[in-house]
């Protein structure tokens, strides 16, 4: 019987993609783009840890977000591959979202944002920014 580790092939450790600062610059344009809206980050967090969600327990989690508003962010994420629409064949319909593999990997990213601003919160808001 063979061992796991010996079943198993490893890709070789790859070099971090060097960018340049302008291919920095259209990484963060591109990433921007795939996250412009006001409700998008709010609609992933709802979402992460493999949660499945109907849209009425979105819009019912989201005070503040119109039906037009959440149902054209819910497609953009869909479209871009963030999100998944899963709809059930049954009477009545049933559509839930789920993020895709794609999108559960936005987690530690946000994440690492949600610490930054503790920190930030942790120093004094003022203290922060740059002085004049």
């Amino acid at each position: 019987m063979t061992r796991t580790h010996e079943k198993v092939g490893y890709l070789p450790e790859s070099k971090e993609a060097q960018h340049t600062l302008d291919s920095a610059v259209d990484g963060v344009e591109q990433i921007f783009r795939l996250l412009e809206g006001r409700w998008k980050f709010v609609i992933l967090f709802h979402l992460f840890g493999g949660k499945l969600k109907r849209f009425s327990e979105l819009e019912r989690a989201i005070p503040g977000v119109s039906q037009k508003m959440l149902i054209q962010q819910l497609r953009q994420l869909e479209a871009d591959g963030i999100v998944r629409r899963i709809v059930h064949h049954q009477v009545p319909p049933k559509v839930e979202y789920g993020l895709t593999e794609w999108g559960q990997a936005l987690c530690p990213a946000l994440d690492a944002l949600l610490k930054w601003h503790a920190q930030r919160e942790r120093l004094g808001a003022g203290e922060g920014r740059a002085k004049a």
